[in-house]
Formats: structure tokens, sequence, C-alpha cells
């Protein structure tokens, strides 16, 4: 058996939604000191939608695959179904990771997560902060 699916190799060869975005509503960076990984991801959100998305990773092949499932899995989505994503279905997405490599999909979440709270830091939107916990050193991401 391969130790990385073909989803998984596919994000990482073609990575959708690269780049950085202009302007963007919302903007979350995380990144993962054991391994060096950085993960940033911008969002463009209009009437609460996630219009546009587009990440920058550095790292190793399973954070790419992670970052360009994870835009496209909330890409067009309403953000409060977008914050929901959990690094759980990032990796269902992709068919898989290894274990030593599902952190990879924990920091997307986090991304994903940190840029929403931007956006709504940004615009004066009341949330609830037990949605947005510090995913740095939380225990909720990291038993996923």
């Amino acid at each position: 058996m391969a130790l990385y699916s073909e989803k998984v190799m596919d994000h990482f060869r073609n990575p959708r939604n690269v780049g950085i975005l202009e302007n963007a509503d919302g903007v979350g960076e995380v990144g993962n000191p054991v391994c060096g990984d950085i993960m940033k991801i911008y969002l463009k959100i209009e009437n609460d939608v996630i219009t546009d998305v587009k990440f920058e990773t550095f790292g190793c092949g399973s954070a790419i695959a992670s970052s360009s499932m994870a835009t496209e899995l909330i890409k067009g989505k309403p953000i409060s179904e977008a914050v929901k994503l959990t690094n759980k279905a990032v990796t269902e997405a992709l068919d898989g990771l290894p274990p030593h490599k599902l952190h990879c999909s924990v920091l997307a979440e986090e991304a994903i997560k940190k840029a929403v709270k931007d956006y709504y830091d940004k615009n004066g939107i009341a949330y609830d902060k037990d949605e947005f916990p510090d995913c740095e050193d939380c225990a909720h991401c990291h038993l996923q």
C-alpha cells in the first residue's frame, strides 16, 4: 500500500487555490514549530459567503495537499459552515493521511478558523470565543 493516497498526491502536485488574495477580508496564519510547516489562508467574503480563498504553504506534501483540499471544501460555503470544517474532514476528503502527518490537516483547520476570526475582528462582528480556541496549544485539535 502506498504511503499517500492518489488524492493527496494530486493535491500536492496540482494544488488548487494557491496564491495571495489582495485586500483579503480575513487572513489566518499558523505554523508548527516541530516540523516547520507554515500555512496562510486568505478569504474573500461577500454576504457571509466565502467567494474566494487562496493559500500559501511552506511545508511538506501533506501540508500542501491539506491546504489545497481545505480551500476546495470551503470555497462557496457560508462562513458558518466553513468554520465547522475539521481536520478529520480534510483528512477524509484526501482519503487519509499517515498518522505522523495528521498535524497537517490540523493546521488547515486552524488557519481557516484564524482567517474567519480575523474577518470578524476587522468588521466588529460578535462571535462566540469558544468557537475559536487558541489552537496553537489546544488539546481539541491535537486529539482529533
